[in-house]
């Protein structure tokens, strides 16, 4: 791996990660009223602990979910193969809740576009915020995250490794790998 570099190891993604729980209690100060719909894989591990921090610094957590982006892509005309499906676990209402997408990496803003069609065709919550672990910039589409937890900026050419030992069985890290 003499061409990675590391970006965050294990205790800054949890720094950052106990920022962006501070940072959406600031805009949302009821809990039972917010939903963390992470966006596979990684981003629903990181939706779950940031939803273990609300519940250290509130006492009470948020809901979380799972918004699986597999068929609102708008590559699938372009791929070998198509994306494994998962299971989108929302509510039965999302009326009157803000929904927080959680994702690992913002580059194109694709994939948060897909989570917003995905949210819509289940229901109309109040809100949609968008929180990422990493902003690498280059964006394709205006998506603007609302919570960063370290903006990375980065060539179209490198590419950002976050590993998760809930997802990888790995030690936390960021990685930016160069070509």
């Amino acid at each position: 791996m003499s061409n990675s570099v590391l970006i965050l190891d294990e205790q800054e993604i949890a720094r950052a990660l106990r920022r962006i729980s501070h940072e959406i209690l600031e805009h949302n100060p009821r809990p039972d009223q917010c939903l963390l719909a992470g966006i596979p894989e990684r981003g629903v591990a990181l939706s779950q602990r940031i939803a273990q921090f609300i519940g250290q610094i509130e006492g009470r957590s948020p809901g979380t979910g799972v918004v699986d982006i597999s068929m609102h892509r708008d590559d699938l005309s372009l791929r070998a193969r198509l994306p494994r499906v998962q299971e989108t676990r929302l509510p039965l209402h999302l009326e009157g809740l803000t929904v927080v997408l959680v994702d690992d990496v913002l580059f194109t803003g694709r994939t948060c576009r897909a989570a917003l069609d995905a949210v819509s065709s289940f229901g109309r919550p109040d809100r949609i915020q968008y929180a990422v672990l990493v902003d690498r910039g280059h964006r394709e589409l205006p998506i603007r995250p609302d919570y960063i937890g370290k903006s990375l900026p980065t060539s179209r050419s490198e590419l950002v490794k976050v590993r998760l030992r809930e997802v990888d069985h790995e030690v936390d890290s960021v990685r930016v790998e160069k070509p």
